[in-house]
């Protein structure tokens, strides 16, 4: 659990959507610290991607107060989310196949010198970025869709972080991969972590999120149901604040 202010790098306070009849979020709070991965988990409907998507700037809020390093602040739309440092690698992974890795790094943020692609310099720094990360990919000139569901989420998630961000959004990052790709996936996000950032991770595989979580929030209907310390919480629990048999 949280023990200081100082630690809390987003903390969300009665968060409330509705859509029309439908109330998708009733009073939702959310800490996420530096140095931490929590797990938000949840059937389907549970809230979980309209929560996201309130953080993320997607959707605005009805109700509710969102601090960021302990600042209050309002977010509006996607700009607003990037500008405060929060970045989100949703599910799709936005590449684009046909480009190598490197351009898929840059895309949308080239580095240029009198109108001229900085090519050596781009590719400088995603070999160092990539390095840092521990992510193997041989050729940062192969294109995207030569690599692997490990390598391309690897290299969303590296592209999230050439901004900068305080924290991470990783939105289902292991869904449709296999075992040994999962694996190396799991080992990023744990060095997320060690990097300092906060990270919030949306999976249905609870395999996955007692192996790199800190922490458990479980939303059931639209509602916080539970938080565990991964450390102290059978799955069985986490099972249980899920399904509503708790």
């Amino acid at each position: 659990m949280i023990t200081t202010e100082q630690q809390v790098v987003l903390r969300a306070r009665g968060v409330t959507k509705t859509y029309g009849a439908v109330r998708a979020l009733t009073g939702v709070d959310l800490d996420v610290a530096a140095g931490e991965v929590v797990a938000l988990v949840g059937d389907n409907g549970a809230g979980k991607s309209t929560l996201v998507k309130v953080i993320s700037g997607a959707v605005t809020a009805d109700e509710g107060m969102i601090s960021f390093a302990g600042e209050p602040v309002r977010i509006h739309r996607p700009h607003d989310a990037q500008a405060l440092g929060i970045t989100t690698v949703f599910q799709d992974l936005a590449l684009c196949e046909n480009l190598d890795v490197v351009a898929n790094l840059f895309l949308g943020t080239e580095t240029r010198r009198f109108s001229v692609l900085g090519e050596v310099a781009m590719e400088r720094s995603a070999r160092d970025l990539l390095a840092s990360l521990e992510v193997k990919i041989p050729d940062v000139r192969t294109p995207v869709a030569l690599l692997s569901g490990g390598q391309r989420q690897s290299v969303a998630i590296a592209r999230a972080l050439l901004g900068e961000p305080r924290m991470v959004i990783l939105d289902e990052p292991t869904a449709a991969l296999g075992v040994e790709q999962t694996a190396q996936v799991l080992e990023l996000i744990g060095r997320l972590r060690d990097r300092g950032l906060a990270v919030l991770l949306i999976s249905h595989n609870l395999a996955d999120v007692r192996a790199v979580s800190d922490r458990v929030v479980v939303l059931r209907l639209g509602r916080n149901v539970a938080d565990f310390a991964t450390a102290s919480a059978s799955q069985e629990q986490i099972v249980a604040a899920i399904t509503g048999a708790a």
